[in-house]
């Protein structure tokens, strides 16, 4: 085993850690400002044997090292966020990061981000970074992965960025082969109930010493009976629950919903990629739609009226304060529009809600209201319905992201078996959501999840350990990636 020594930037609770030291890594020193993540740190790995360097913000010089790592903070490129990329504070570590690594020159590093980074709204960003990297004197390559495919049981892809500051080892890196190992949450989860057909799988491969079959995951089944369910009103499919499957309502309603369904992503009715239609619009596409059905829809709360274009009725901005000038700023000739606020690079840098200001106007009699929209309530995939976005059965390859803010997803506690899309939906209805037969993981299921040991400390509170795990690595690529480093013989 090769013998390398390493520092652990943007330590969190010490994924990258764990990873390293199974192939001979020693960790010098560790950078973390979180108290609860520092904390955690040295309760699992020992006080006495680490030092955390602090702020990396504050970080002028390295112990001599081997090997680099960082998770810099994600929040800046994530697809989720608004798109800031360098123009958000957080951005800027990614400047400290290359600053330490051009100032201590180890022999190679892993560097990782959300895969939000690579994405072509931060083409020029994301090129900076490799660029300054390159000027640091490294031959890196970025790598999209996901963790599924080095043995978990999760939907988590992440850029990796590898390099080295000899050419040859990069040339010598391979990504290291994906682990198929064919098992579903259920292998994982232990009480959770194996499904009928997968037993006679098991079975066999006890009595023969095979692995359990398995074909990669596409997260979507030919026979279109999905292992997860969806729960959210902007998408459809034979897997998804809308929230007026979970209401009363007469067939006429949910025509009406799915006419809104089918069309808000249409250009015509605005730039996004969901838009509010006007009673206008909906009468263009059923013209008995009546506006009474409308406010039905909104009184049961899955419709809402949304205010769409203003008229402004005073121009003597005197009196206002500045928030309320700069959403006044952005009006055309005395018509002031819901899209334009809401494609405003200004408005998402200084983090102005400008819902709260548009009211404060109307009752200060600068606007008024001269267009309505109807959009659904639950208009954000992320946010699902009734605090649900996902419930996945026990037979599924996944679980989804986990993510600080913790997870809307749940786990079926029962199996379900149908003939056909219809039957299936109506059975996970009667008996997983009717009886309440989910529910959410477990910390040491967050923990196995993310390929740690179920016995890793973390704190007792739900929001403090979803948090700790939602912000690691998952320690089976950090495992499989240094494999791949050490086999170039960089550190020999």
């Amino acid at each position: 085993m090769s013998k390398f020594t390493f520092i652990d930037l943007f330590s969190g609770i010490g994924g990258f850690r764990i990873g390293l030291e199974r192939h001979g890594g020693k960790c010098l020193g560790f950078s973390e400002i979180d108290s609860d993540a520092i904390k955690y740190y040295y309760e699992n790995f020992g006080k006495e044997k680490n030092h955390n360097l602090g702020d990396i913000t504050e970080i002028n010089e390295l112990p001599k090292h081997d090997l680099l790592t960082a998770g810099v903070p994600c929040q800046s490129w994530s697809i989720a966020g608004n798109n800031l990329g360098f123009e958000d504070d957080r951005g800027q570590l990614w400047n400290d990061t290359i600053f330490l690594l051009n100032k201590s020159k180890p022999k190679a590093f892993i560097f990782e981000n959300v895969k939000g980074l690579q994405d072509p709204r931060n083409k020029l960003a994301f090129e900076y970074i490799l660029m300054r990297i390159k000027k640091a004197g490294y031959h890196a390559k970025p790598f999209l992965i996901n963790s599924h495919d080095y043995g978990v049981p999760q939907n988590r892809i992440r850029v990796y960025i590898v390099g080295f500051r000899n050419k040859k080892f990069l040339n010598k890196f391979q990504l290291p082969e994906k682990i198929l190992n064919g098992k579903k949450l259920f292998h994982y989860l232990n009480d959770l109930p194996i499904p009928n057909f997968e037993k006679k799988k098991i079975e066999s491969s006890v009595l023969f010493g095979n692995n359990v079959p398995f074909s990669r995951t596409k997260f979507q089944k030919n026979d279109e009976l999905n292992d997860f369910f969806l729960f959210n009103d902007i998408r459809n499919g034979h897997s998804t629950i809308h929230s007026w499957d979970l209401i009363e309502t007469t067939n006429r309603e949910k025509e009406i919903c799915y006419l809104l369904l089918k069309n808000r992503r249409k250009k015509t009715y605005g730039p996004f990629d969901g838009n509010p239609l006007s009673l206008a619009h909906f009468k263009k596409l059923d013209s008995k739609i009546l506006k009474s059905e409308l406010k039905k829809l909104c009184s049961k709360e899955i419709l809402k009226e949304v205010g769409f274009a203003y008229k402004i009725i005073n121009s003597n901005f005197s009196e206002l304060d500045n928030n309320e000038k700069l959403i006044l700023s952005h009006s055309k000739g005395q018509k002031l529009f819901f899209n334009d606020l809401k494609k405003s690079k200004e408005l998402k840098k200084k983090k102005i809600k400008f819902r709260p200001l548009i009211e404060r106007l109307i009752a200060k009699k600068y606007l008024s209201l001269i267009e309505v929209r109807y959009d659904f309530v639950n208009s954000k995939i992320s946010s699902g319905i009734n605090g649900i976005n996902r419930i996945y059965l026990p037979n599924s390859d996944i679980f989804s992201t986990l993510v600080a803010s913790d997870t809307n997803d749940y786990i079926s506690t029962i199996n379900i078996s149908a003939s056909n899309p219809m039957e299936f939906k109506n059975t996970f209805m009667n008996n997983v959501i009717a009886p309440n037969n989910y529910r959410k993981i477990s910390k040491k299921e967050a923990l196995i999840i993310q390929g740690f040991k179920s016995e890793f400390v973390l704190p007792e509170k739900r929001t403090k350990w979803m948090k700790l795990v939602g912000n690691s690595v998952s320690v089976p690529v950090i495992d499989n990636l240094c494999e791949s480093i050490v086999k170039t013989g960089v550190f020999k």
